[in-house]
Parts: structure tokens; C-alpha cells; sequence
């Protein structure tokens, strides 16, 4: 018997190694190496198998040079999900031939969301749902409690890799979900389900057959504690669409996020609330992220986050107190913790107001992340607001990177940030001087400022 070949690959970068060790030379991550079983070595004077039609060609039957001008692009046109907020994430809509990765913590609602899309698909065209934690039992009770239509989705319940791919050959499904990948397992490789080995080769495998078939395949994966895909790195490389579906328990909203995509937007956002008919979509994400009390209070102001394609309208709160540490508490939730510090020492150099003796806490309401640099101004805004127990005004929106000099830097999207905020009844707007409109915004006034002293005369705080 031949001996089986084994290598070592690294779980943040996907580098593969002959022997281990306890840091990969690639990505500088230490202890991050697992042991890969390659199978065993085939001899040379082994009789070969015929090739499988799905290992012939990766993609498709076309093996021959062309050039970019004799593809056609007509044969694989993007299809819906039928869910607006779904195709945003994706681009646009499904693409035939491409693999996406669902990932989301247990109980966000990926196998609703997956479940509801493929009973709206299966009306159609051929739907296959391959089931691998869950009996068909339990699938079947979820959809007669949403209500969805059951009569034309098909439902399998397999663990075995070569019997999906089996069956999906003889079905040739045009849509087609695994729940989850971290169960499924070959034959060939003697390792446990859920291994760096499994992962990798029956992710490939699926890969593989997507587009030869020009399949549609949607994996289901499962997320660590700190919100990153389990299993190996390598699995983020090998398929076209990474999506996490987000949200707490305590919270009905769900909102879906992109990290990567080859066929549309990175960082695109949708929104989704949880019912008791399944995942609804959020029309007007604005909406549950702005400010819906009666009673104004100090230490909040409106601004608009860029998120994906479409712009938000966020709030942001503050709370500035006496200290009775000898290190005031700097605490940021939703905000970058560093990046706020930094601007508290912006705003006593360039403003005159010291709050070395404070503490500040900064939240952004509705459990959003604003990553983007378009938030300081709006921050700091808030800060100062609490700090003097003076009451911002409620239909005043603002946005703006600060600088280190003081200066108020532009930001992208400007002129569609200024839209949104209109739309949504606000009548003031203080915005960096390079994004002021050339032609007037009806609904809303504009004022342009070029450093934070002029941010904070207009707000009426100087």
C-alpha cells in the first residue's frame, strides 16, 4: 500500500508547508498550521480510471483559447432571489456558475433565508436543498410554519459528497444549497467531517462542478467567536461570493453583509427583520437606525455612513462625565476605539476644550459598524454636545473626515449622502467644503466648513 502523502496548511492564508512549524513564513500567524492527508501516492504503473466528466474541464466544455470578444455573455444572465435586498448583496442577482458562502453565527437565520429563497425558486426552475444537520422532518415543519410553497422544492438529506454530486448530475438542478459544508466528507480523504482536508476538497469539488454545470451552488458555513469563517482560509479564495448574515437574539433585525464578491459591490448592506412568517426585507433601512424618541436630548446628531452602493442614515451618541479614575474610560461601540482617542486630542488642540478629566462614551444606535473615516466630524459633534449640555438641533445632519490639523477633509458620495438626508426630511446639512453641491438641494440647506472651528460655529458651540 502506498503511503499517504500529508501536508501542512496554513489556516489564515491558505500557504501549504511540508513539514510544520509554528509560524507560517506567509502571513507572520503563529500556531495556525493543520495537518492536510493528500491521499495516497498513486503508482505510475497503476491502471488510471477514465476521467469524470466534471474533473474533464474546470470550466465548462469549452477547453480551447478565445478571446474575451467570442465569449457570450447571454448564456449565463443573472437571475433573482427573489428578495430585493438579497440581490443587493449579490450584485444584482444569482449568477449561473458561481459558488456563495453564507456564513452567520447559529440562530442569525441562514437556513430561513436559504429555505424561503429556494421555495420562491423552485416555482421556476429545478431547486435541490441538501440537508446535512437537519432531517427532512425538520426542514418540512419550517416551511409549513412559514407558510412557504412546498410542492416543488426538492429536499435531500446527505452528508456524502460523491451522493450529492450523484444525484445533482442526474437532476441538473439550476439552483443548489448544502447546509453546511463543515459536514460534508469524501471517501477519499480519512479524516473527520469538518477537517482543513474535508473543507477544502469538498468545497473544490462543488466549485468544480458549479461551473461546469453552470450551477448555482450555495454553502452554508458556520462562524468562530469572533465572527470569521471556521474552517480553512483557503475555502474564502476558492469560492466567488462571501456574505455573513448578522444579529443578535435580542434583536429582530438581521442585516447581510458582503466581504466578497466577484460580481458586484464589496461591503454591501441589506437589512432584514426577523417575523414569525420568516426573514421580511427592510424597505428603508434609514428608518430603524435614526433617533424615534419624543424627548430631545444632548450628545446625539444624525450622519449618513456610505454602505456598499447605497448611503444610511445613522445616529450617533455621546456621553461625556466626571471621572473618578486616574485614566479616564475611552469606550467606542460601533466606532473605532483608537480613532476616537485620536480625535479627543484634535478637538483640545484645535478647539480649546480638554476633556482629559472625562470619561467619553460614544455608541452608534441600532448596532451598526461605521468603519469609514466620514464619522469623526458627527462624533466629535456629539461630544461636544454632551460635554455642554447643549441640545443639538433634530434636523440637522452632518458628515465630514477630521484631519489632524484641524482641517474638515471631503468624503466620497457626497452629493448622494446630501440626497438621502433630504429625503428623509432633514432641512440643515454641514458637510466638508469639497463635497458642497454646484447646484442647490431642494429641501435642504447646505453649509460648508474648512476646519473644526468653523464645524463648531455653525452648530452654534464655539
Amino acid at each position: 500500500m502506498a503511503k499517504a502523502k500529508t501536508a501542512f496548511v496554513c489556516n489564515e492564508c491558505g500557504s501549504d508547508y511540508s513539514k510544520w512549524q509554528g509560524q507560517c513564513a506567509d502571513c507572520q500567524a503563529w500556531n495556525t498550521l493543520v495537518e492536510f492527508k493528500l491521499g495516497p501516492a498513486s503508482s505510475g504503473s497503476s491502471k488510471r480510471s477514465a476521467p469524470s466528466p466534471l474533473n474533464a474541464h474546470y470550466a465548462g466544455a469549452q477547453s480551447q483559447a478565445q478571446t474575451l470578444a467570442e465569449i457570450d455573455l447571454d448564456q449565463v444572465p443573472r437571475f433573482t432571489s427573489g428578495a430585493s435586498e438579497f440581490d443587493r448583496v449579490l450584485g444584482g442577482g444569482l449568477v449561473p456558475g458561481s459558488t456563495i458562502l453564507v456564513g452567520g453565527h447559529p440562530g442569525a437565520g441562514k437556513s430561513t433565508l436559504l429555505l424561503q429563497t429556494m421555495c420562491h425558486l423552485a416555482q421556476d426552475r429545478v431547486a435541490l436543498y441538501v440537508t446535512g444537520e437537519e432531517s427532512p422532518q425538520q426542514i418540512a415543519m419550517r416551511a409549513r410554519r412559514l407558510e412557504l410553497p412546498v410542492d416543488r422544492l426538492q429536499l435531500m438529506a446527505e452528508t456524502n459528497i460523491d451522493a450529492l454530486l450523484a444525484t445533482a448530475e442526474a437532476m441538473q438542478p439550476s439552483v443548489m444549497v448544502v447546509d453546511s459544508i463543515q459536514v460534508m466528507h469524501s471517501d477519499d480523504i480519512s479524516s473527520a467531517p469538518g477537517s482543513v482536508s474535508q473543507v477544502r476538497e469538498c468545497a473544490a469539488r462543488l466549485t468544480r462542478y458549479a461551473k461546469v454545470s453552470n450551477t448555482v451552488v450555495l454553502l452554508v458555513g458556520h462562524v468562530t467567536k469572533d465572527g470569521s469563517l471556521a474552517g480553512p482560509k483557503v475555502l474564502e479564495h476558492m469560492i466567488d461570493c462571501s456574505i455573513l448574515l448578522e444579529g443578535d437574539a435580542d434583536t429582530r433585525f438581521r442585516t447581510l453583509r458582503g466581504q466578497k464578491n466577484r460580481f458586484g459591490a464589496v461591503n454591501e448592506l441589506g437589512v432584514f427583520a426577523m417575523t414569525d412568517r420568516g426573514l421580511r426585507e427592510v424597505k428603508n433601512p434609514s428608518a430603524i437606525f435614526l433617533d424615534r424618541s419624543h424627548e430631545p436630548a444632548p450628545g446625539s446628531i444624525v450622519m449618513t455612513v456610505w454602505e456598499g452602493t447605497r448611503p444610511l442614515l445613522v445616529e450617533i451618541q455621546a456621553l461625556v462625565d466626571d471621572s473618578s479614575l486616574s485614566n479616564p474610560r475611552r469606550v467606542a461601540v460601533g466606532l473605532e476605539q483608537n480613532r476616537m482617542a485620536m480625535l479627543l486630542a484634535v478637538l483640545h488642540r484645535h478647539a480649546g476644550l480638554q476633556l482629559s478629566d472625562q470619561d467619553v462614551f460614544a455608541n452608534v444606535v441600532g448596532g451598526v459598524k461605521v468603519l469609514e473615516t466620514s464619522a469623526d466630524l458627527a462624533l466629535l459633534a456629539a461630544i461636544v454636545s454632551s460635554f455642554r449640555s447643549q441640545i443639538l438641533p433634530r434636523d440637522w445632519v452632518v458628515f465630514g473626515e477630521v484631519g489632524l490639523a484641524g482641517e474638515i477633509r471631503p468624503v466620497p458620495s457626497g452629493q448622494e449622502r446630501l440626497a438621502e438626508a433630504a429625503k428623509h426630511g432633514f432641512k440643515h446639512a454641514i458637510v466638508p467644503k469639497g463635497n458642497a453641491p454646484k447646484q442647490p438641494i431642494s429641501g435642504i440647506t447646505v453649509v460648508a466648513v474648512n476646519t473644526l472651528a468653523d464645524a463648531m460655529s455653525a452648530l452654534g458651540m464655539n
